[in-house]
């Protein structure tokens, strides 16, 4: 009689018995932001399928439903839950398409930012000299200009290179490369710290007696041994990156009416809220405040759960 296969345990249940599986079990609050960070992330994506209208469809929109309250309050209608905006659109489908818009810059954002960091810190922790005081006097640069001054900045700059027609299309990469212009050095003066350690030890020392390229050390080797602290630093700028897409929408310098972001919900909505139509920005405001909340506390249950001085 054959042995019975041995199955392999699925990703999930490796992740369950390990150290972080079993101090995410054990924190509340980490499994509880993961849920509610899961939530939103599946309404954000199914908006489509579960929205109650397309508020980007014009044929879906009716000027005679505007400004309907809540479905809770004496004039709500049915299917308006959160009411509607002044243009007749309901405010939960426009919350829902506009939390994906600022959930795929905010995650764009942290991606872009994150590479051009971990690149430049590799390069300049493993060089060394010249080149790690060039790239460092640099990020200096970037921190001595205030993070919101520094993204209109660049933001303003990079529509000014645009033509006018394709300002609109473009403006998610806009603020994408906007934000993360300014969010890259905290990730290179992690992977440079620790680059710096690691060039020195044996494993690397040989691997350059062999006459392994750079490029093929800093990858292969070095790399695997910096990525704890910057997934880290990667969880907790997530929230500060889409706050700062939020912020730049607000202030009219980030998404358009056309494509509007949480933060171009708020902006609008402000402009009625002493108008007796307070729905218009309190319920994107408490979106947006329940997803900056998930996920800076899976930033730092993940920071104490990836530190060995606190096991």
């Amino acid at each position: 009689m054959l042995a019975e296969k041995v199955r392999k345990p699925s990703l999930i249940a490796r992740f369950l018995d390990s150290d972080i599986g079993w101090s995410f079990r054990r924190t509340p609050a980490a499994w509880l932001s993961a849920l509610m960070l899961a939530l939103l992330i599946l309404t954000a994506l199914l908006c489509p399928l579960i929205a109650p209208q397309n508020p980007h469809d014009l044929a879906q929109i009716f000027i005679d439903k505007a400004e309907i309250p809540p479905i809770w309050a004496a004039d709500g209608e049915w299917p308006f839950l959160l009411g509607t905006d002044p243009q007749g659109r309901d405010v939960l489908s426009a919350i829902l398409y506009g939390t994906r818009v600022s959930l795929i810059i905010g995650f764009a954002a942290v991606v872009v930012s994150m590479t051009l960091g971990v690149t430049i810190g590799l390069v300049a922790g493993y060089h060394g000299g010249r080149i790690d005081n060039l790239l460092m006097r640099l990020g200096d640069t970037v921190l001595s200009i205030p993070t919101l001054l520094m993204a209109i900045l660049v933001s303003a700059i990079f529509r000014e290179l645009l033509p006018p027609n394709l300002r609109e299309p473009f403006a998610a990469v806009v603020l994408v490369m906007s934000i993360s212009l300014t969010n890259w050095v905290q990730y290179a003066r992690t992977v440079r710290a620790s680059t710096m350690v690691e060039r020195r030890k044996e494993y690397v020392l040989a691997a350059r007696i062999i006459k392994v390229p750079a490029i093929r050390i800093m990858a292969r080797h070095i790399l695997p041994n910096t990525l704890t602290p910057v997934m880290v630093a990667a969880t907790l700028n997530l929230g500060l990156a889409i706050l700062s897409e939020a912020t730049l929408s607000f202030l009219g310098v980030g998404m358009p009416i056309t494509q509007p972001s949480l933060g171009t919900l708020i902006r609008i909505g402000n402009q009625y809220l002493f108008s007796g139509s307070w729905w218009l920005v309190v319920f994107p405001s408490l979106q947006l405040g329940l997803i900056v909340l998930s996920v800076n506390l899976l930033g730092d249950w993940l920071r104490d759960a990836l530190n060995p001085k606190l096991r």
